[in-house]
């Protein structure tokens, strides 16, 4: 109990220390930002969250949390995901693209990459929405990719969780199939544990059979913008 107090006060106050920096650099772009709440330990703060975010830290959003680097670097690796993000969205209407920190957190649900009950196979729709970020991955080749996979709460426990990583799989199998390096994907299956809808009704389950990606900058995308900021 006490550790658990000891994280969340420390969570708090830096909390408060990042909204403050926030708000002073709001009318700033992403690359200030990131250089902004860089100095005020961006990258602690991150590593807290992405520990404490999902089941574990293993969801989308602590990997994204998680990878902050802090800094000008930071705001130059941030900027470059601006513009990813931007494609991603462009590319894919339905996708949910949203930046976080220094990197991208992405949903592909009902409207873009969904499972049918009790499946791990990738739809006709599916398929064709992945190939849409392919060109975007492709673009952009100094990032590392998650791909966790969820499930509605049909099943058993230990089914979903295995479900779950299954469809993760399927992704990152198709788009590796498409020329994409294998070597940056790692997959999480997550089960049931982190739904987006209500379980209650057939819609609700319907959004929870998704994938989500967390895309951050690989190891030489922060030394290139440590060399480029000189930071």
């Amino acid at each position: 109990m006490k550790r658990i107090s000891i994280i969340t006060g420390i969570v708090l106050v830096s909390l408060s220390t990042i909204i403050t920096s926030c708000e002073a650099v709001k009318n700033t772009n992403k690359t200030q930002r990131g250089a902004g709440i860089g100095a005020v330990g961006g990258a602690i703060i991150g590593g807290v969250l992405g520990n404490n975010v999902g089941k574990g830290g293993n969801g989308a959003l602590g990997a994204v949390l998680g990878g902050v680097i802090g800094g000008v670097a930071g705001g130059a690796i941030g900027n470059k995901m601006d513009k990813q993000a931007r494609e991603i969205s462009t590319s894919i209407p339905g996708a949910k693209v949203e930046r976080v920190g220094e990197g991208i957190k992405l949903t592909l649900g009902e409207n873009s990459v969904r499972f049918d009950t009790n499946k791990s196979t990738l739809t006709p729709t599916a398929k064709a929405n992945l190939d849409k970020l392919v060109p975007v991955f492709n673009e952009y080749p100094d990032t590392n990719i998650q791909i966790y996979g969820h499930t509605d709460s049909a099943g058993a426990d230990d089914y979903n969780l295995k479900l779950s990583a299954q469809r993760a799989a399927s992704v990152k199998s198709y788009l590796s199939g498409k020329g994409l390096s294998s070597s940056r994907f790692v997959t999480t299956g997550l089960g049931e544990v982190e739904p987006i809808g209500s379980n209650e009704t057939a819609d609700g389950k319907s959004q929870n059979r998704r994938v989500e990606f967390a895309i951050t900058a690989n190891q030489k995308m922060v030394e290139d913008a440590k060399k480029e900021t000189g930071n």
